[in-house]
């Protein structure tokens, strides 16, 4: 009939050129594909291995060492710190004495030692410090934890390089180094005096 209007498709229509605003940033490319990691399966039950051993090995401290309520945790203390203490220890010999190797430092560092320390059982202890009241023990376990952790892998780094005579590292560069850099002379240049090899203002020279 007339007057009447064709029907509509419904849907996108054909693609508009639409004016582009010149202060906009462009479009990034598109990131290129990542290579698939290759098999990591070995790594992966090595430290699972050595995870299981640590964790044995702390239980079994806990129990020869048992925390009575309201006490300070000695065993989890000590868990920490001697645990900081071989890990500062292992890091040298990883990365500094011993040849490379791919499953030393997974099965050693993340297996035995992250298993062996604990940060959910310090939580924990802590917390029910708190709950009970002792804020005074409470305050002291947290601050000492931190602290002699801290200490004991310094302590481990520092020992271990000298007992295996290697130098004792103070900063990105050694004292020695830093002196005699101080105390270099500067290269020429055309404020330079010759004579003295040292470099004179534009204002003091006469």
């Amino acid at each position: 009939m007339r007057g009447e209007r064709p029907p509509t498709t419904s849907g996108p229509g054909p693609a508009e050129d639409l004016p582009v605003d010149p202060d906009s940033p462009a479009p990034l490319p598109p990131e290129p594909a990542r290579p698939a990691r290759a098999g990591q399966w070995d790594v992966i039950a090595v430290i699972a291995l050595g995870g299981g051993i640590g964790s044995v090995a702390r239980y079994e401290l806990a129990q020869a060492w048992p925390t009575k309520t309201s006490h300070f945790p000695w065993a989890t203390f000590t868990t920490n710190i001697s645990g900081s203490l071989l890990l500062g220890i292992l890091m040298v010999y990883v990365q500094e004495i011993w040849p490379p190797n791919r499953y030393l430092r997974p099965f050693l560092g993340v297996g035995i030692l992250g298993g062996f320390t604990t940060f959910s059982t310090y939580t924990v202890e802590l917390r029910g410090l708190l709950a009970t009241g002792h804020l005074a023990l409470a305050d002291a376990y947290a601050l000492t934890s931190l602290i002699a952790g801290f200490a004991a892998v310094w302590t481990g780094i520092a020992a271990t390089r000298r007992l295996a005579r290697l130098p004792v590292r103070r900063g990105p560069r050694r004292r020695s180094q830093a002196g005699r850099t101080a105390t270099a002379t500067p290269p020429a240049g055309p404020d330079t005096d010759p004579t003295t090899a040292t470099t004179t203002s534009p204002g003091s020279a006469r």
